[in-house]
């Protein structure tokens, strides 16, 4: 089976849970709208502090910036001559980077707990259930605790990465691109294992049998995924090459309304089929979780299907 061909049937696949379970396409439109208010929760007392300005004017936004982080400019001593470069550096506050931790850690969570609210109604659906937006998100909040130590455990990990990128330059970035390969791997299953095993709070025993779901089905060498990436790749090509053709007929009639009417249309295509590729690819994640962790195939999915999520090496 070819690549493409693979691609579009489990592209098929997962569009025909969707269109069994229409409510999954609207559970991330609210998820994002949850996540925006609660993000404005807790940015709206900065942006909002009393300055003595109107809140429309350049001095508040600079009294409120100044709260947090000073610039200063690169200076250097050569006898009695004092040069300023055009390098700048940025210092940020205590209370600065206290902010910045807190809205790190706090934007985690809300990923993850929607994250697990969503994934307990794509398993559900997977597995012939209905799916609920009030079920899923009332499930997500009976595991706050294994979702509040993974966000932990998760963020930590990722600022030693980043850590790891900035102190050593090249070096780093290959070793923490290196890191953050192994970690996505290794991570992949982890939000489902948080649905399914309701007892596991502990981070690192969630890491532990994600990785070990992943090695007992696929084993030890993995080379690639396998997944939907490849028909989207050819599906936004040939978007391009529409596109490519409108633009070429409206100028050779003159005719630009056409030309935005066209671009219009491409971007918002464009967009809705992104959002839907999105959708898709999670569903076929649960699909894989129930394959490797409980040995069920859900339909429409086949063996054949699971079996290439991970192509790997045979010894």
């Amino acid at each position: 089976m070819s690549k493409f061909t693979r691609s579009w049937l489990l592209f098929k696949s997962s569009i025909s849970v969707i269109a069994r379970n229409k409510e999954l396409l609207v559970f991330p439109i609210v998820i994002s709208v949850l996540s925006l208010i609660i993000i404005l929760f807790f940015v709206a007392p900065v942006a909002l502090w009393p300055t003595g300005h109107a809140y429309t004017s350049l001095e508040h936004w600079q009294t409120v910036g100044n709260m947090f982080f000073t610039i200063s400019d690169n200076v250097s001593h050569a006898g009695r001559a004092t040069y300023v470069s055009h390098s700048s550096g940025i210092t940020y506050s205590p209370a600065a980077v206290a902010y910045l931790v807190l809205l790190y850690f706090v934007s985690m969570f809300l990923a993850t707990f929607f994250n697990v609210a969503f994934y307990n109604e794509i398993l559900a659906a997977l597995t012939g259930k209905p799916v609920s937006l009030s079920r899923g998100l009332k499930f997500a909040c009976s595991r706050y605790q294994a979702i509040l130590m993974w966000t932990l455990f998760a963020g930590l990990v990722g600022l030693i990465i980043k850590a790891i990128e900035q102190k050593l330059d090249i070096v780093g970035k290959i070793i923490a691109r290196m890191i953050g390969v192994a970690w996505s791997v290794a991570s992949v299953f982890v939000i489902p294992i948080i649905v399914r095993d309701q007892q596991s709070v502990n981070p690192v025993n969630m890491l532990r049998k994600s990785a070990q779901t992943l090695k007992r089905t696929w084993g030890e060498a993995l080379i690639g995924y396998a997944g939907i990436a490849f028909g989207n790749v050819i599906v936004i090509f040939g978007s391009l090459i529409l596109l490519g053709g409108a633009v070429y007929v409206s100028i050779q009639t003159n005719n630009y309304v056409l030309l935005g009417v066209a671009v219009g249309v491409w971007f918002l295509g464009l967009l809705a089929w992104s959002y839907l590729m999105n959708v898709a690819g999670l569903v076929y994640k649960g699909a894989l979780y129930l394959y490797a962790a409980e040995g069920v195939i859900p339909a429409p999915y086949s063996r054949e299907m699971l079996d290439a999520a991970w192509k790997f090496k045979k010894s």
